[in-house]
């Protein structure tokens, strides 16, 4: 199973549309995540036109795509259960909301964002993921978004790419 991973889009505030390497990279994946602050319905339609989405809302969402998305969802895909949540919130730093926000839950991988620092660790038995924004780069060189392939374990890939949607190898 294979997993496209993706969030902060911030569109149209950012960008007018998703790059054409996501939607490339996207085109023969099994489901998509999107981790929040995605700002505009029709980013989450052009994602459906490819596979499934699973997606929850972030800090800059509307208040109706909030309130039809949820600020965190678990997610059942390839045996593995997936927490998902943007990051947002008042005390600590991004990572740690992230990690707390699903204490109790026996999870295996947690996406995650809103920092727009990439990370991509284990802590303890569970993957943390953040594949920061294809639209938004802030203070990164590059562009990114990830793929997750599921067989009997989690295999993450962050993807960077520069401004013209090459893909760049680090």
């Amino acid at each position: 199973m294979k997993i496209g991973v993706i969030s902060d889009t911030h569109i149209p505030k950012r960008a007018k549309a998703l790059p054409e390497v996501v939607l490339k990279v996207f085109k023969d994946l099994d489901h998509i995540i999107h981790a929040g602050d995605i700002m505009s319905i029709g980013v989450l339609n052009t994602l459906k036109e490819l596979a499934p989405v699973t997606a929850v809302a972030g800090n800059l969402d509307s208040p109706e795509l909030t309130e039809s998305l949820a600020e965190k969802k678990l997610l059942r895909l390839g045996g593995f259960t997936f927490g998902i949540f943007h990051g947002h919130g008042k005390k600590g730093k991004t990572l740690d909301r992230a990690i707390q926000s699903f204490q109790g839950h026996k999870v295996d991988c947690i996406i995650f964002c809103h920092s727009h620092i990439p990370y991509c660790q284990n802590h303890g038995d569970i993957l943390l993921f953040n594949p920061v924004s294809p639209t938004d780069k802030r203070r990164n060189i590059y562009y990114s978004f990830g793929i997750i392939e599921v067989n009997k374990t989690i295999s993450p890939q962050l993807i960077y790419f520069d401004g013209e949607g090459k893909i760049i190898d680090i």
